[in-house]
């Protein structure tokens, strides 16, 4: 690990800014200068965006850049790249599939997908049936996967396949990269409750992989898959909001500026959904501490679990709290956005949009059987498919 200090890299910042002027400098061609300078996530490889340094300067660098009025790399955009692949890549990537994804992907040039769940494998993903059959050098995958966002303007996907159907489903995955552009790779829309495609559909017909792009070892792509899904969840679950911030702050706003809407009972609703929230905030700070120390483990879980909670009860009681303007539902409009907007549409749209944070990222069903069993050590659920091939369970 680095000796760098805070102090160090406020110099290194200075130096970046003095290069490359934010004012005068095009947007890509500063992004990219930052991370040849380390400065992308610090607590990266050198040479890869980062500076081997604790991952907590990250805040000092940001601040610093803030201060400068520098352009950021749109991170919400970019959301499945920055959490999911780049760690998964850098954990289990070769050093030229590292130098090859990792600028790119941080700078925004190239967005990233998920090709994780399927039709009938989502709460249970090692139950999945999309085929990637080994010819030479390339894989033949065949497939479909379902519920996979942002898929309509990704260049690159990670993607997990089944390789061997003739031993337990856990053992028999395989993890890529796939590209988005190649042919055979379909993407259709899915029409949500709140109107909008957010959510797609991805057909596989024939795509041929080069093993070149594979992440891991054949057959251990459940293994890679768990360093997705973990950082996945400390990505929805875990991000530093303020005090008050996100939801929880436009709900106290409406009470504030709404007194004729208030009722006793809703007033004992948004404080003890106060109090909730800023525990998951306190909680989130805690565990990105963890995380500069060591890699995300099952806690994570957690973080989602009461994300997903917090949203859905916070966008019920912000419903309630408008009154009739909080039935009047904005936009109905078949729209594909690049990024969710859940605070700049009205409560209607958050209320149906959150309905989904219990479901993506992992079921809320699935994820308290990982904090029980990994994280207070309780007894496993029994498991009757745990020792049976994947070919002989039935579907």
């Amino acid at each position: 690990m680095s000796t760098l200090t805070a102090d160090d890299l406020r110099a290194r910042v200075g130096e970046l800014l003095a290069a490359h002027p934010p004012a005068s400098t095009d947007r890509l061609e500063f992004l990219r200068a930052r991370f040849d300078a380390g400065l992308a996530w610090v607590h990266y490889p050198a040479g890869l965006g980062g500076l081997d340094a604790p991952r907590e300067l990250q805040n000092v660098v940001e601040a610093e850049l803030a201060k400068a009025g520098a352009p950021d790399n749109n991170p919400r955009r970019i959301g499945i790249g920055l959490g999911m692949a780049a760690p998964t890549i850098l954990r289990f990537g070769t050093d030229e599939q590292k130098q090859r994804y990792l600028r790119p992907l941080w700078t925004g040039e190239e967005v990233w997908c998920q090709l994780f769940s399927e039709p009938g494998a989502g709460s249970d993903l090692a139950a999945l049936g999309t085929r990637a059959v080994r010819d030479g050098d390339e894989w033949v995958v065949n497939g479909q996967k379902v519920w996979t966002s942002v898929a309509h303007i990704a260049r690159f996907a990670i993607l997990v396949t089944r390789t061997d159907p003739d031993v337990p489903k856990h053992q028999g995955m395989t993890y890529f990269i796939c590209d988005m552009t190649d042919p055979g790779v379909e993407v259709r829309p899915l029409r949500q409750l709140t109107g909008e495609a957010e959510f797609n559909e991805v057909f596989l017909s024939g795509v041929r992989i080069p093993d070149a792009n594979r992440l891991g070892a054949v057959g251990e792509g459940w293994k890679v898959a768990q360093t997705t899904l973990m950082n996945e969840r400390v990505a929805i679950g875990g991000n530093a909001i303020p005090r008050e911030g996100g939801l929880i702050g436009m709900v106290a706003k409406t009470w504030r500026d709404r007194p004729e809407l208030r009722t006793p009972e809703l007033h004992d609703r948004l404080l003890k959904l106060w109090v909730q929230a800023e525990a998951a905030r306190l909680a989130g700070t805690r565990l990105r501490q963890q995380l500069a120390v060591g890699a995300p483990g099952p806690e994570g879980s957690a973080m989602k679990l009461a994300f997903a909670n917090l949203q859905q009860a916070l966008t019920g009681l912000e419903i309630e709290l408008s009154g009739e303007d909080g039935l009047r539902y904005d936009d109905w409009t078949l729209r594909r956005p690049e990024k969710v907007d859940m605070l700049g549409r009205g409560p209607g749209y958050r209320y149906l949009r959150a309905k989904g944070n219990s479901i993506e990222g992992g079921t809320s069903e699935v994820l308290r059987n990982i904090i029980s069993e990994r994280v207070l050590g309780l007894p496993s659920e029994p498991r009757v498919d745990k020792d049976v091939a994947w070919k002989d369970l039935p579907r």
